[in-house]
């Protein structure tokens, strides 16, 4: 290993200089007018895999953008690793919140910024440096490795299940790794067993054909916007409860283990809520601020539209109403059955002088593991060689879908080895990752091919 870290040191600067090429490329998803863009990315990513020394790499059309696939399979007899990661990335408004262009990636303060930068390119790049280091030093890895990156993630990964199930033998493997996730905090390395799942919905309320005076017919029907906020203070009580029948029946509940370990880790509630800047935090009663991130189910409304909302004055009563809104679920949820849950209650509580629709939008299930799993643990020793620390164990509140895609369709662990940071702004105006933490992260990699290499019994060499 002396020669592979050796070479990950003297290369620090080079490999800088390549991720700002990655970095430059507006891989944005979301945007018809980016396609090409994403479409260049992929071919960045493709070339750059090929160049390191990966074999069979291929972009695999979708009927959105590319999924990229490349392997390295010559190391007899030890376990595979299913690498997965994404080269999308979010739109960058509000572009004028952004103290540098978002696409030309900027150093300042030891800190890389552009769009991407920890979500997920950066993490992505982190790998393929680790690779290429085994690669160029040893002409091998000690495990066999498989790469698919897809260019959906930031819209829902649509077509990732279906390319998934269409190429099961192409993908065995005996573990997937990803790396888009955080550390629990600067210096505090950390590695996550658990998710929350996801539902999103759009609710669009209905009256008249257009907007109409609202002195002349004010009285005489329902107003959507006064409709649409009535329903949503409906949903969920005023300490924070949801009261969707059947919403917590399969929750699955922390164990004291867990309550006992988040406990322990070094979160400050009143610097937490200095940062976001809130006068008080809220949540569900009976649950510290970790619990109910990490492990509580939610619902949140992300967006509402009705009527004018331009400068001055008009006085419309609008035909329309949108919200849109999602649910954080945890383990044993099932994103259909609280779909179903969710639209009926809706629907029940409507009232009859307006038109609801409710259109079921983005989703996917909550994941965890065994913490103690072999995989884990060969991460953690990974991770503490890198990072000099220990890392502690975490849930994360968000959603990363695939993952329960990977444990179901192919029957495989994760191990979720993330090296951004909470600060750092993904999604958000000057997205930035660590530079100390991007280095230490290609050589944790490094180690965690060895220390996977090392467990027996691989099956799918």
């Amino acid at each position: 290993m002396n020669a592979v870290l050796d070479f990950i040191h003297a290369n620090r600067d080079r490999f800088l200089d390549e991720l700002k090429q990655f970095l430059a490329i507006p891989s944005i998803s979301a945007l018809p007018a980016h396609q090409e863009d994403v479409k260049r990315c992929a071919d960045w990513a493709a070339a750059e895999m090929t160049r390191i020394g990966l074999q069979n790499v291929t972009l695999f059309p979708t009927p959105g953008h590319p999924v990229i696939y490349g392997d390295w399979l010559h190391a007899a007899g030890a376990p595979t690793i299913l690498f997965y990661g994404h080269y999308d990335v979010q739109p960058v408004d509000p572009l004028e919140l952004w103290e540098s262009p978002p696409f030309d990636a900027t150093i300042r303060d030891g800190e890389i910024y552009a769009r991407g930068a920890a979500d997920d390119k950066g993490q992505v790049f982190m790998h393929f440096k680790a690779l290429e280091a085994h690669l160029s030093q040893n002409g091998k890895l000690p495990v066999n490795m498989k790469i698919i990156l897809e260019g959906e993630e930031e819209v829902g990964s649509a077509n990732l299940d279906d390319f998934v199930r269409a190429h099961k033998a192409d993908l065995a493997a005996d573990v997937v790794v990803i790396s888009d996730s955080t550390m629990f905090d600067r210096g505090v390395p950390s590695m996550c067993y658990g998710l929350r799942g996801l539902c999103y919905f759009q609710i669009d309320v209905k009256s008249a054909s257009t907007d109409l005076h609202s002195g002349m017919y004010g009285g005489a029907i329902a107003n959507p916007g006064q409709v649409l906020a009535q329903m949503l203070s409906q949903i969920k009580d005023k300490s924070s409860r949801i009261k969707v029948p059947g919403f917590y029946d399969d929750v699955q509940p922390l164990t004291d283990e867990e309550r006992a370990e988040f406990a322990k880790l070094p979160f400050n509630e009143k610097k937490y809520r200095k940062d976001l800047g809130v006068a008080k935090l809220f949540g569900e009663p009976g649950y510290s601020t970790l619990e109910r991130v990490w492990a509580r189910p939610t619902f949140e409304v992300n967006g509402l539209l009705s009527g004018f909302t331009g400068e001055g004055a008009k006085t419309v009563l609008p035909a329309q109403a949108m919200a849109k809104v999602s649910m954080r679920l945890v383990p044993n949820q099932d994103p259909v059955k609280i779909s179903d849950l969710f639209d009926a209650y809706v629907k029940r509580i409507a009232p009859k002088t307006v038109d609801v629709t409710v259109t079921r939008m983005q989703g996917g299930k909550p994941w965890m593991c065994d913490p103690h799993n072999d995989f884990v643990q060969a991460a953690a020793r990974a991770i503490e060689q890198g990072f000099g620390r220990r890392p502690v164990l975490v849930r994360e509140g968000g959603s990363i879908p695939v993952v329960s895609t990977f444990q179901e369709e192919l029957g495989l662990p994760s191990v979720l080895f993330g090296v951004g940071l909470p600060d750092e702004n993904a999604h958000a105006p000057n997205e930035k990752l660590d530079l100390g933490n991007l280095h230490n992260g290609i050589i944790a990699s490094a180690l965690l091919y060895e220390e996977i290499g090392a467990l027996a019994g691989g099956s799918t060499a």
